[in-house]
């Protein structure tokens, strides 16, 4: 990894539908060679896929809460998460909870029905987002960054 291929992250985290001649410009380099540089890093996995961001709240889904668990049921848990159609995110952690997982939904009631089915697996911390400072933030802005 170079400067150039941290420059063409950074552009495209900030908009991958960018064209690969914008891109180019925004990188000092022609179509093909920016091409290339793409497809490279698409190879290497370094670039894994690109996605739409969405607004959960324009497809009526108004909560999103954050469960911190714990369990001794690991892959059971696991494989309840991958296959619940609310969890959106699962994060092993270290520490005193086992897992942390993101859930979006359109009631308290649906969250509670998650809740209660998890239990079977451990215990459940559950956190109930009110804004988001943050919600998304490239991560690579520069070579020099850390």
């Amino acid at each position: 990894m170079d400067e150039i291929d941290y420059s063409i992250i950074s552009q495209l985290q900030e908009n991958a539908r960018i064209s690969m001649t914008d891109l180019g410009k925004k990188i000092g380099l022609s179509t093909p060679a920016t091409n290339e540089r793409v497809k490279k890093l698409e190879d290497k996995e370094i670039i894994r896929g690109y996605r739409a961001i969405i607004d959960p709240e324009k497809l009526n889904k108004n909560v999103t809460a954050f469960i911190l668990f714990d369990t001794k049921q690991g892959k059971k848990f696991r494989d309840f998460c991958k296959d619940h159609p609310i969890v959106v995110e699962c994060h092993r952690l270290a520490g005193q909870y086992s897992y942390l997982v993101k859930v979006v939904t359109k009631s308290v009631k649906i969250l509670e029905e998650f809740i209660d089915a998890t239990l079977v697996y451990g215990e459940p911390s559950t956190l109930i987002k009110l804004s988001s400072v943050v919600e998304y933030k490239p991560f690579i802005k520069g070579v020099n960054e850390e």
